[in-house]
């Protein structure tokens, strides 16, 4: 994690290379900004528009966002997410998991959320990133990642039994969806201990 040494097999997240990837996601989040209202109806998670065939929305639903001030709380987010976990897989591997987190989500808000019409935002992915680094502390018994876990089931538990933490609605400038965090969680932690299981078994 950022607040331990790690080894010498993880990534040094200081490098310009070990950022390459959420500095993509910000930077194609940030000029989808530029779309507008009309670029955001078109490339958001829509339930209607998805059931019509068009399936881009489940990916593309999570790069939009409500707004400059949305963007900006999740960009500052994946930076922190990032320099706190980031190293703990490779690239390729945080590939799978941000996949396993989106389908996660997409299934989730689609089988069990059917009231849900419409979705955007990066949240749910960064919720589940963010999990799944903190599993990856846990073979070691980290205190930091300890620590995390007790924070982000908290919240979890918080916004399901509750809803959205106070402020953050009026912050973002328009509904969290809650469900969202839990399915991305979900998602990228079972794609998360797969791949350390399988790390851990490979050949030194």
């Amino acid at each position: 994690m950022g607040l331990s040494k790690g080894d010498e097999k993880r990534r040094d997240t200081a490098s310009i290379l070990a950022w390459l990837l959420p500095g993509a996601l910000v930077v194609v989040a940030g000029l989808l900004l530029f779309t507008g209202e009309s670029g955001r109806e078109w490339l958001r998670f829509e339930r209607g528009a998805i059931a019509s065939g068009e399936i881009w929305r489940l990916l593309t639903g999570h790069l939009v966002h409500l707004g400059v001030s949305h963007y900006v709380l999740n960009a500052a987010g994946l930076v922190l997410v990032w320099f706190l976990v980031g190293r703990e897989f490779a690239r390729s591997h945080w590939l799978w998991i941000m996949a396993g987190s989106v389908a996660a989500i997409d299934l989730g808000l689609w089988i069990l959320s059917p009231e849900l019409q419409w979705y955007v935002g990066l949240s749910g992915l960064l919720h589940g990133m963010l999990a799944a680094g903190i599993v990856a502390g846990w073979p070691e018994r980290r205190a930091e990642a300890l620590i995390l876990s007790v924070v982000v089931a908290g919240k979890l538990a918080f916004e399901q039994r509750v809803g959205p933490l106070p402020g953050s609605e009026s912050t973002s400038g328009g509904a969290v969806i809650v469900d969202a965090h839990l399915y991305g969680v979900i998602g990228a932690v079972l794609v998360a201990a797969m791949i350390i299981r399988v790390r851990r078994q490979a050949p030194i």
